[in-house]
């Protein structure tokens, strides 16, 4: 990150917990459970189109995120986006390729932002999440931190273009280390991975809405 993008980064990150406590009242607990250095997997549910700038909020650490290439087709869109921490994925690749890429900003030890339900939910159930998370994080040996985010989608529901002022609580879980792997790793990890996530996700999920009050 040269220092323009930590300046463009900061600086954008600043007005995200400004207009979060302003308007949302965000409160955050759990931030010392996010690494201080060091490569690691940001697993947070998604209910609304405001959970990946109000993630900003949880640690000064620059985030990674996957984005659509078709963001770094103007130049200038390009460069703002690299410089808030996404990196293009190629429309219509393989997962393997998407997961290869993912695998290469862990190695660098950065955070890595991947959402375990995917796209965007509702409800307060997390159901079924993928096993990106947990493989990625088994190849790159880095722990992975679940997030639950409460209130927001009361905020910004999916399908909706209004925001609405309510409250938001954004609870940091403990990281979960995957087991150490020689080579190929295991399909039981992945999956014993993902289902120790998912209890915890939705934990987490429970607790934040409850403190949000949007139960």
């Amino acid at each position: 990150m040269t220092l323009v993008d930590r300046i463009v980064y900061t600086t954008c990150r600043t007005l995200v917990v400004w207009i979060g406590t302003l308007a949302f009242r965000v409160r955050v607990e759990g931030r010392e459970n996010v690494p201080r250095s060091g490569g690691c997997v940001i697993a947070p549910v998604h209910r609304s189109n405001l959970d990946t700038p109000i993630l900003g909020t949880i640690t000064r650490r620059r985030m990674r995120y996957m984005g659509k290439d078709t963001l770094w087709k103007n130049k200038a869109m390009a460069w703002f986006v690299s410089a808030l921490g996404g990196f293009p994925v190629a429309r219509g690749t393989a997962d393997r390729e998407a997961l290869r890429s993912c695998q290469a900003v862990l190695e660098r030890g950065e955070p890595l932002v991947m959402f375990p339900e995917g796209t965007r939910k509702s409800g307060p159930v997390v159901r079924e999440i993928f096993d990106g998370p947990a493989f990625v994080a088994s190849r790159a040996g880095v722990p992975i931190v679940p997030v639950g985010i409460g209130g927001s989608e009361r905020v910004m529901p999916k399908g909706s273009k209004l925001i609405r002022p309510k409250k938001i609580v954004i609870i940091v879980g403990k990281p979960i280390m995957p087991p150490p792997v020689d080579g190929r790793v295991p399909r039981r990890v992945v999956s014993e991975l993902t289902n120790e996530l998912h209890v915890s996700l939705q934990q987490l999920f429970d607790e934040a809405d409850i403190k949000a009050g949007a139960r």
